[in-house]
């Protein structure tokens, strides 16, 4: 049966951003080395600026506060490249928090028995972020322009031979249907907890375009893959299943129009705010300025978030986009309305356009994929 997503979405709540974030997300350099992607949108990553201890002290203020009330609050520390910080001044910034899950996204190339033990003692989650086998890590090089592939998997080693559990993210830039098994198989074989997978994505320089069809075509035969063999959970295919479910089961408010929005403040190294797309930090538009809703070192992040509708002059234009894709999108109870970063990139800088070329390949063509292989072999 196949599964369908035009039923009446919930009323959208008067408040589009919920009060409290179920995460915080900390840049505490923008430099990323010693790799150089062919994909990265990041706009200053050859370039060491480092987190002062004065932001991550502000930021800790709010957060701490929000930690008492949700044990399971994370700071995830994303770049660049976190590690580039140096673990004497990473610990220093980690040092105000309390009573929180740190976790640090990395590309696992600075990856020691140094960095395994602070690890270790400090108890943080990993992420490593590697495109699959050496064919399909193509487009993630050094500086030097060599291929990554083996100083990546150096730096996984390391973690397992330290019993260091990690997650992993992947972009694909070629979703081609006939690698997907290979691409599966190989992350089954690498240890990881779970898998998230990347449709290579229109982002600042990068101006990545995937057909519908080949990306519905990949992830249906991602997920023959995975139910062969559900060694590894796959974030995308967990996601589409627990839609699937929570529409079989009748429940209420299932998409993101009847929910409040995660603010996911991302922390730039400076102390500003960027909201709900980690991706926009950095930018700055004539019309739209810096994206950021302030600056932790002048107002503290719980009166930005309080504030956010008044502070962060593009949102008002992206909720006209969202309530845009709710009216015309059968699809939108399951994607909720395309990403800001998304909107601002493919559309000529506007955030109040409808579908995106990450819609299709990542929204939609997700959906239709793994559905076209539950009704083909499920029944």
């Amino acid at each position: 049966m196949v599964i369908r997503v035009s039923a009446p979405t919930p009323a959208a709540p008067t408040r589009r951003l919920a009060a409290v974030p179920e995460a915080v997300v900390m840049q505490p350099t923008t430099l990323c080395r010693p790799l150089d992607c062919t994909y990265c949108y990041l706009p200053f990553r050859k370039a060491k600026h480092l987190m002062p201890l004065a932001v991550a002290a502000a930021v800790a203020t709010s957060v701490n506060a929000w930690a008492k009330e949700d044990s399971s609050f994370e700071v995830v520390w994303h770049g660049g490249e976190p590690l580039s910080a140096g673990r004497e001044h990473l610990a220093a910034l980690m040092a105000p928090f309390r009573g929180v899950k740190h976790t640090v996204q990395t590309n696992a190339a600075l990856l020691d028995d140094a960095w395994c033990a602070f690890l270790l003692e400090k108890d943080i989650g990993v992420g490593v972020s590697i495109d699959g086998p050496a064919e399909m890590n193509s487009h993630r090089i050094t500086r030097a322009g060599h291929p990554a592939f083996q100083v990546i998997m150096r730096g996984i080693e390391r973690l397992r031979r330290h019993e260091i559990p990690f997650d992993v993210i992947a972009v694909v830039s070629d979703p081609d249907p006939a690698q997907a098994a290979d691409f599966y198989t190989f992350f089954a074989g690498l240890g990881c907890r779970s898998l998230g997978v990347n449709i290579e994505e229109h982002e600042g320089v990068n101006t990545a375009h995937h057909e519908t069809e080949q990306a519905a075509e990949f992830w249906e035969a991602l997920t023959a893959a995975w139910q062969t063999n559900p060694a590894v959970r796959v974030r995308e295919i967990s996601r589409v299943l627990d839609f699937a479910r929570a529409v079989l089961n009748d429940q209420g408010a299932i998409s993101r129009g009847g929910r409040s929005w995660d603010p996911l403040p991302t922390i730039a190294y400076d102390g500003g705010v960027v909201l709900v797309s980690p991706e926009l930090t950095g930018f700055l538009d004539p019309r739209l300025g810096d994206f950021t809703s302030g600056n932790v070192l002048r107002t503290d992040l719980k009166t930005l978030l309080s504030e956010a509708d008044a502070r962060t002059s593009w949102l008002a234009e992206f909720w006209r986009g969202v309530d845009a894709c709710k009216a015309t999108c059968p699809y939108f109870d399951f994607c909720g309305g395309a990403h800001p970063a998304n909107r601002y990139f493919e559309h000529d800088g506007r955030l109040d356009g409808t579908r995106t070329r990450y819609c299709t390949a990542s929204k939609i063509a997700l959906f239709e994929g793994v559905t076209r292989y539950a009704d083909a072999h499920c029944h």
